[in-house]
């Protein structure tokens, strides 16, 4: 019986040479698929073997969307205030802190502006780490000031809503972004400026229930999560079960509230294509 002892006398290899494997290196999917994070990177944060779409961040999707990832970010200097001293198991002003801190943001969106395949394009991108994306007077300012942008130079703009929903740390001033941004939103279709929205995994609360389904087209990323209130939510309320795939990008274009799916390889070309059509200009490939 050699299992708990060594049979044969080797060569140990010392502690102080042992290399660790690199954290991060790997990235498991939810289906249980091993892809390398650099492979990852290569195919959009997509992985290549399940298709499953990776939650990623304003970086990334910047990069995806400008031409060579050039762009102008502005009002970077936003942040958000504790305007009511609140406090649950922490306080706001220290969840702020922090999530500055983690995340190297000011606050829960960017806004830049930049080429895509040669047009102009305003892109306000929101981050999901930063507070869970959750919508602070800062994130509907910046939207404003966007669409203000947006109307100012007629460029179209395009928000990629990734959200938890409005930060109920802010109370009353977190709810009214909600309701400047759907104004703000109305002024641009006046002007008849294309809105191009993209709902991404998670798009939940006060985003859906606002801006995230304004679009002149809404368009989605592949099985991401879309709704107002949670699906278990739902169900405890209405006693009843939920279809499968509830709240799925799937399941809402089959019921007819996004207009389209696009695999985030594609994201660019389609962007582009809506816009175009919407302009009622020469389809550019």
């Amino acid at each position: 019986m050699s299992w708990f002892k060594r049979s044969v006398k080797g060569i140990l290899t010392k502690t102080n040479e042992k290399k660790d494997i690199p954290k991060g290196l790997w990235y498991k999917t939810p289906t249980g698929k091993i892809v390398e994070r650099k492979e990852l990177a290569e195919n959009f944060y997509v992985s290549p073997e399940d298709e499953y779409h990776v939650r990623i961040g304003s970086k990334e999707y910047f990069e995806i969307l400008f031409d060579d990832n050039h762009f102008k970010e502005f009002n970077t200097n936003l942040k958000s205030k504790d305007f009511l001293n609140f406090t649950d198991s922490k306080k706001y002003k220290d969840r702020l802190k922090e999530s500055k801190k983690n995340t190297s943001l000011n606050d829960a969106i960017r806004t830049a502006i930049g080429k895509s395949k040669g047009q102009q394009l305003i892109i306000a991108c929101m981050d999901f780490n930063f507070i869970g994306g959750s919508i602070g007077s800062v994130v509907g300012e910046k939207i404003a000031l966007a669409i203000d942008l947006s109307i100012e130079k007629r460029i179209p703009i395009l928000i990629i809503s990734k959200s938890g929903g409005a930060r109920m740390m802010e109370g009353a001033h977190s709810l009214m972004q909600l309701a400047k941004t759907s104004a703000k939103l109305a002024e641009l279709s006046e002007k008849s400026i294309p809105y191009i929205s993209l709902c991404t995994d998670p798009t939940t609360g006060g985003a859906t229930a606002s801006f995230a389904m304004l679009g002149d087209i809404n368009i989605s990323e592949p099985g991401a999560l879309i709704g107002f209130a949670g699906p278990r939510v739902i169900k405890d309320t209405t006693g009843k079960d939920l279809p499968d795939g509830f709240q799925k990008s799937e399941f809402l274009l089959e019921n007819g509230f996004l207009d389209f799916i696009s695999h985030r390889k594609d994201l660019k070309n389609k962007i582009n294509l809506y816009i175009d059509l919407i302009l009622n200009k020469n389809i550019r490939t």
